[in-house]
């Protein structure tokens, strides 16, 4: 019996595959961060889980972009609005986050807080987050954007009261932001799966 064909379009298929790729390098940056904060201590073994879970994003995504082309091009009036509509939105959203970084690591380092220019930059990730999830109507954006949030509001707080060393701060986005990234990059993993298997 012959299967029917795909109703996923292929620019969804490798959008999903481009995302994969981001949530690899995200996960490393944050990684990375946090290992800045644990660095020497035995807590920055437990780290590995994120360089590995960075491959399978990278693998997963190369997959996808190989599978790409037996899916179909939109060819509905509506669908190709549609998809001009994500990618104009996406692209205005991803210039404002870089916009905004910019501006709050400007404004903290001007005020003589130094020590924020991380605590804002997990900020203005865990915000930008949430239009997102109305670009995309996806659900899971506006979890990781509040966790995200409150993890950099933590942040931002325990370094302006001095509630932990400044190390241990920055462990402490780097973790919350890195399992942000790996949870995102784990639910696009999760639909290229079900294309591979179809």
């Amino acid at each position: 019996m012959e299967k029917e064909p795909h109703i996923v379009p292929a620019a969804a298929v490798k959008g999903n595959a481009t995302g994969l790729f981001m949530m690899a390098l995200f996960t490393m940056i944050w990684a990375g961060i946090a290992y800045g904060g644990l660095h020497g201590t035995a807590y920055a073994l437990l780290l590995f889980i994120f360089p590995l879970l960075s491959v399978y994003f990278i693998v997963k995504g190369i997959a996808l972009f190989k599978i790409a082309k037996n899916f179909p091009k939109p060819t509905s009036e509506a669908d190709i609005a549609e998809e001009k509509r994500i990618g104009k939105w996406f692209g205005i959203v991803f210039a404002a986050e870089g916009l905004g970084i910019f501006i709050g690591i400007n404004i903290v380092v001007n005020l003589g807080y130094p020590e924020l220019t991380i605590p804002v930059l997990a900020l203005v990730v865990g915000l930008h987050f949430y239009p997102m999830g109305k670009i995309f109507k996806r659900t899971i954006d506006y979890y990781l954007a509040t966790w995200s949030t409150l993890i950099a509001v933590c942040g931002i707080v325990f370094t302006l009261k001095k509630l932990m060393p400044a190390n241990y701060i920055l462990a402490f986005l780097g973790v919350g932001l890195a399992i942000a990234t790996s949870c995102y990059g784990l639910y696009m993993a999760n639909k290229a799966t079900k294309w591979l298997t179809d």
